[in-house]
């Protein structure tokens, strides 16, 4: 008889994915811990094996001009098989420990 896998508290507010998975790196059902920040942003890609591009939009104030200008961040996140997420989802990633190269957040969360 196979066992229930049980969903870990990862310390922060979110719903965790009503799927299960057997990734080691998902921070609900693998060992994979989050600290750090939370980032809110847009998928723009899910091209990467087990893994999203996202990216943040954010407005900078230029002192020269008394203006705000509107830049962006791109992050590269984990996304484990049990988050259904496509291009153009809202998803919340957190910080975690380096997965590789450029993989340093973990999705945690998808808003719409």
């Amino acid at each position: 008889m196979a066992k229930k896998q049980e969903t870990r508290n990862i310390g922060l507010n979110v719903e965790p994915p009503k799927k299960t998975c057997t990734d080691r790196d998902c921070p609900f059902h693998g060992s994979l811990p989050v600290r750090g920040q939370t980032i809110i942003g847009t998928v723009v890609s899910t091209k990467m094996n087990n893994a999203i591009t996202v990216k943040k939009e954010y407005m900078r104030y230029v002192p020269k001009y008394e203006r705000y200008m509107k830049k962006t961040s791109t992050y590269h996140a984990h996304c484990s098989p049990c988050m259904d997420v496509n291009a153009g989802d809202q998803v919340r990633i957190a910080e975690c420990r380096p997965l590789s190269k450029t993989v340093s957040f973990v999705t945690i969360e998808k808003l719409s």
